[in-house]
């Protein structure tokens, strides 16, 4: 005889961790502003600006 162990699933799906604190958020904030004042000629500034807003929206 072959005995087979139950997975009991959680009744509520668990949050998932967060990848990021808002310490992190800060200093990517910090970091993409440095990068834009310097590249100012970089194709893809509007999205590095718009990535700059978001983030100061989180942190």
């Amino acid at each position: 005889m072959t005995e087979t162990a139950e997975i009991q699933k959680p009744s509520e799906p668990q949050r998932p961790r967060a990848v990021f604190s808002n310490e992190d958020f800060k200093l990517l904030r910090t970091a993409i502003a440095h990068y834009l004042q310097e590249a100012k000629d970089d194709p893809n500034l509007g999205k590095y600006s718009s990535l700059y807003h978001r983030l100061g929206r989180i942190g």
